[in-house]
């Protein structure tokens, strides 16, 4: 653990043993700003005014160069050389290319996972989940710099500080907090993950494709700080991460402020690069608690060294990382051209010209949208025009809508939406201009995961699956049905995250653990988190044995579950266990599921949950789960008052152009 700083703890924080998330009055103070100097950053420029006919705006294409790459590198080797942290640095562009890995001589070429635990820390041998692996600093420091450059945006920078914040059992995580609900993404770290089949691979070789994202993450999105995103114009190019201290963690208190070397080695290397300091994390306020960015500023910051060339040799080398990086300096890719594998669509690929497609990198989409292929497992199959139309009207929902997490306020909601069978195949995957990178693997985990519990074959597959089959008695157990995952109730990811959160009702301290979270309270940490942990750990495993030349890579499939078909799995990119999506229907029987990700919980559950209805509206014959059998319809006893799952929930008065209250309600 990081020490805290004397003399800067005085801030306010509301302490209710509430199960409500919303801390009005609560808010964070200056509980994210930068202890002394600020970032670094620049004022936020004025927002760039859509195209006529356009609602968004397109970023503009920056890109880091070789040079400048240089430059970052140097001057967070510069401020580990000053604190006398050797240290491993990773550079990544917006689309999660490594566009280099330095190791200082003396730098630890290992770091272990955290073994902190809510009930202290796990020993040796008794670990659950990730905790206690010992795995390559160079995995960490990528982590750390590909959750920088996924998690931010044009309209709001978050850090590998920020995501600890949100990924945690409580929110905000602090001990005068317990009682609260868990973090806002609670989960969203095992995304990105190395076996993803969304997530592309570096390769190694030239040619179109050598170079489209968004790239996988050798240990999902990181917690630790140490990561920061880097911006170029006002516009997100990338991130960097740094691995030191041996310790690959997360920060379990925010009220104090911490004295973080990795983070001040990262923070050196984004001077000249910060993000505007007006779309920082610490300006952004989350049910009453404003986020952290950092705790470290530049007036904690040495003279900086910018000359790559007094470094590279001197202090250490670049060097080659299986499956990452070849080991030389290369230039970023611009996010929205070809080759980074995300662009505007084209008018035969999506009616609005809002929309952004995953290609290629040689004109070709990734996911074009199209009929549903389960005719093996339901009677009718979503059509390719019922895919378009759930696509069109998710994606007019999220065009009103009014953003969370972005500056300026009242900006336009962005995020990722994803489309998939019953068999967990994609029937499309639609973007906004801006959306953050993390959202479009997880959007497809979020739509994935609502039409797997919801699947009669749920129990089935689990029971097939060695780390899947321990959970299955359990949700029976918890839930008192003998047939719970067979079909019998439509669960979104909102009710799935509900079984997975470690107590159980959400938050409050006292109770048992959901029955898809670990067994015991005591050993859950956000590298343990129970049934989502379980199903992928293997998979990490793996894939960290292929970094350290060890063994083959793991399979563009996640998990031990069945195939669905040969060479298929209905989760192949692992499961969510936040809200944002919902199952769809025809009538009573199941054809898929709608994810959506990137902007907000609230906002994610109605994309998915009002544009399914507004498509079923349209079209009929497809829409929402039959309300008899949606997951809010079940009770559960807990120490003698009965407590409902919930299905969705949507903002109050979400629209930019509508004053409409309650806009899901009754539907």
């Amino acid at each position: 653990m990081r020490a805290a700083r004397a003399g800067r703890a005085g801030r306010l924080w509301c302490a209710a043993a509430t199960l409500a998330l919303a801390l009005s009055g609560c808010g964070g103070g200056d509980s994210g700003s930068a202890p002394t100097g600020g970032i670094g950053g620049t004022p936020l420029p004025s927002p760039t005014p859509p195209p006529a006919g356009r609602l968004f705006a397109d970023p503009a294409m920056e890109s880091l160069s070789v040079g400048e790459v240089q430059q970052i590198m140097a001057q967070a080797i510069g401020e580990a050389q000053a604190r006398g942290l050797p240290s491993t640095i990773a550079v990544t562009d917006r689309v999660g290319n490594v566009l280099g890995v330095f190791a200082m001589t003396g730098a630890p070429a290992s770091t272990t996972v955290s073994r902190t635990t809510i009930g202290g820390t796990a020993a040796a041998g008794s670990e659950v989940g990730l905790q206690g692996a010992a795995v390559p600093s160079t995995t960490t420091a990528i982590a750390k710099a590909v959750t920088g450059a996924y998690l931010s945006s044009s309209g709001n920078a978050f850090s590998t500080r920020t995501a600890s914040q949100i990924v945690q059992q409580h929110f905000p995580p602090a001990p005068n907090t317990a009682g609260l609900e868990s973090g806002p993404l609670f989960g969203v770290q095992f995304s990105q993950l190395p076996c993803s089949d969304l997530n592309t691979r570096f390769t190694g070789g030239a040619g179109a494709s050598a170079f489209i994202g968004p790239k996988r993450s050798p240990l999902g999105l990181a917690a630790d700080p140490g990561g920061f995103p880097i911006y170029k114009n006002g516009v997100v190019v990338g991130g960097i991460g740094v691995s030191g201290d041996g310790d690959y963690g997360f920060d379990t208190n925010t009220i104090d402020v911490d004295a973080d070397d990795e983070e001040a080695i990262a923070l050196a290397g984004i001077q000249g690069f910060a993000p505007p300091v007006d779309i920082t994390a610490d300006r952004i306020p989350v049910d009453g608690t404003s986020l952290r960015f950092s705790d470290m500023g530049v007036g904690d910051l040495g003279p900086l060294q910018t000359s790559f060339g007094a470094v590279n040799g001197p202090a250490g080398s670049l060097v080659a990382v299986g499956g990452y990086t070849s080991g030389a300096i290369i230039a970023g890719t611009a996010y929205g051209s070809e080759a980074s594998g995300i662009r505007q669509s084209t008018a035969a690929e999506f009616v609005s010209r809002d929309a952004y497609v995953l290609t290629n990198g040689a004109g070709a989409g990734r996911f074009p949208i199209r009929a549903g292929t389960d005719g093996a497992s339901v009677s009718t199959p979503l059509t390719a025009a019922e895919s378009r139309a759930i696509l069109e009207d998710a994606f007019t929902i999220l065009s009103r809508s009014r953003a969370q997490i972005r500056r300026p306020l009242d900006s336009r909601m962005q995020a990722t939406i994803s489309l998939v069978d019953t068999h967990g195949q994609v029937l499309g995957i639609v973007r906004s201009p801006d959306g953050p990178i993390f959202g479009t693997d997880v959007s497809l985990q979020k739509a994935r995961t609502a039409a797997f519990f919801s699947n009669a074959a749920a129990a089935s597959q689990l029971l097939g699956s060695a780390a899947g089959a321990p959970y299955v008695q359990r949700v029976r157990n918890f839930l008192g049905d003998p047939n719970a995952l067979t079909g019998t109730v439509a669960f979104a990811d909102r009710s799935g995250g509900n079984l997975s959160r470690p107590y159980f009702p959400d938050g409050q301290v006292g109770t048992a653990p959901g029955p898809l979270s670990v067994m015991q309270t005591s050993t859950f940490s956000p590298f343990a988190v129970g049934l989502q942990t379980d199903l992928v750990a293997g998979n990490i495993v793996t894939h960290l044995g292929f970094v350290q030349s060890l063994n083959a890579d793991t399979p563009q499939q996640c998990s031990d579950v069945p195939d669905v078909v040969a060479g298929q799995k209905r989760i192949a990119n692992g499961i969510q266990i936040f809200p944002g999506s919902v199952p769809v229907y025809r009538g009573s029987e199941l054809v898929g599921g709608i994810g959506v990700s990137g902007d907000g919980i609230d906002q994610d559950d109605m994309v998915s949950f009002l544009g399914l209805h507004n498509a079923g509206a349209r079209l009929g014959g497809i829409g929402n789960a039959p309300a008899a059998i949606r997951a809010d319809r079940i009770v559960i006893n807990v120490g003698g008052q009965g407590v409902r799952l919930r299905y969705v929930n949507c903002p109050f008065a979400p629209f930019l152009d509508d004053p409409a209250q309650n806009v899901c309600e009754g539907l």
